[in-house]
């Protein structure tokens, strides 16, 4: 993999990481305020969710296999 593509995936991964914690941040705050929309916790979640998934797949490519 070329440096500017690892640099662009660790930027594209800092992203990703600070919107999921924005998100579980916001997620929080609407269940502790007592007046969450099920409907938009539910998209919340299943953002973060997406988020997190994401993360996973970009570690996955800068991180790869070792065979032991």
């Amino acid at each position: 993999m070329e440096s500017e593509e690892i640099r662009e995936l660790r930027t594209t991964l800092l992203r990703l990481k600070q919107e999921h914690r924005d998100l579980d941040s916001a997620i929080n705050a609407l269940e502790e305020s007592g007046r969450a929309d099920a409907l938009q916790l539910k998209r919340l979640k299943k953002k973060k969710l997406y988020l997190k998934d994401e993360i996973a797949r970009i570690e996955d490519q800068l991180l790869p296999d070792i065979i032991a």
